[in-house]
């Protein structure tokens, strides 16, 4: 998301590196949901290592709150930053969906151990979501319309959290909004699922082999369930949540088979360390973008901000408009990896 998310001009962006405008999906729309099916992966490890010590659920508990407290805080305070007026701050987000997803999948799976309760759980949420999205008469528009004005968890956003309170560029709903986090939990579900596989078979070819019947059976569940609603990450679909949850998981297969079958390693040390410290490079590259949006530069022909003057004299000055645009948000990528590089060397992790 660091390179999709600075570009040097947001009018000369590569398609790929977009998110779907509505309806469909882009390399971009996979990264998010990618996150949330390995937070519930890293979950199922995480738990079984403290149920194995001995802890139990009342122990557990107070930690996943505070976690998901300060995760919630931290994409709130990001989203307010640097004015934080209270009359138009947005309450939800990247960070606080995750947080969202993290606490409410944690309760369920602890106090519901059992595999199949937990489907339960999960199809009750997806069919709440759906009867909210088909069912609820949205004023002016009607029933089950999934258009970007007219669907229901715009309309569940704009009562609850109010129109001063959602992602401004869209004015009528927040693509982290209320509802449409109850799908992004099967999201994370999945990952979970996925993990509790990697805990159950020893066997390297037998986890692939699981891995790849599911992922397959996923993304094909996404995929047929698309033609009678729509693949959108906006809305969060249950067919979104399925298909890129089948990617995630084919995705995995191809990491484990080429990392931990062919041993072949030396390609992922930079992703490693970028995933050593992911929430915090997040946070703190949307910070630093910030303000270098803020700070102005005093130039002969106007004023500019530090962050288009980077871009026009580093980039723009020598490439044309898309090649260089692209060159920035991957030079924020070569800054924040030389980061995690530095922080990788001293053995600094910035945990919650």
């Amino acid at each position: 998301m660091i390179l999709a998310n600075n570009p040097g001009n947001w009018s000369t962006v590569y398609r790929p590196l977009l998110h779907a405008r509505w309806n469909g999906w882009t390399p971009t729309d996979w990264i998010f949901p990618f996150f949330l099916f390995i937070i519930g992966l890293a979950m199922a490890l995480s738990f079984h290592r403290r149920q194995t010590d001995g802890a139990a659920a009342s122990d557990m508990l107070p930690a996943i709150i505070r976690r998901s407290a300060i995760l919630f805080l931290l994409g709130f305070l990001l989203s307010g930053y640097p004015r934080f007026d209270l009359g138009t701050l947005r309450i939800m987000g990247v960070l606080q969906r995750i947080a969202l997803c993290y606490l409410l999948l944690s309760i369920i799976v602890i106090y519901l151990p059992k595999i199949r309760d937990q489907w339960f759980v999960m199809a009750g949420l997806l069919a709440l979501y759906l009867g909210i999205m088909y069912g609820l008469d949205v004023p002016g528009h009607g029933r089950g319309v999934l258009t970007p004005a007219g669907h229901a968890s715009g309309y569940i956003d704009r009562l609850i959290l109010g129109e001063n309170h959602i992602w401004r560029s869209t004015g009528s709903y927040d693509p982290e909004g209320l509802i449409s986090t109850l799908p992004a939990i099967l999201s994370t579900f999945i990952g979970w699922l996925f993990g509790q596989q990697l805990l159950a078979y020893d066997d390297h070819w037998q986890r692939l082999r699981q891995w790849l019947i599911w992922g397959a059976t996923l993304t094909a569940a996404g995929w047929l369930l698309g033609l009678v609603m729509p693949i959108n990450k906006q809305l969060w679909t249950p067919s979104y949540a399925l298909f890129m949850g089948g990617l995630a998981g084919l995705w995995l297969s191809l990491c484990y088979w080429l990392i931990e079958v062919r041993e072949v390693r030396s390609w992922s040390k930079p992703f490693v360390m970028l995933g050593l410290n992911p929430l915090a490079l997040f946070w703190l590259s949307g910070f630093l973008a910030r303000n270098l949006m803020l700070l102005k530069i005093q130039l002969p022909e106007g004023t500019l901000s530090a962050w288009r003057w980077l871009y026009l004299s580093g980039f723009r000055s020598w490439l044309p408009d898309y090649p260089a645009s692209l060159a920035f948000a991957l030079a924020n990528v070569g800054f924040w990896l030389v980061v995690a590089w530095g922080l990788y060397r001293r053995g600094w992790f910035i945990k919650i």
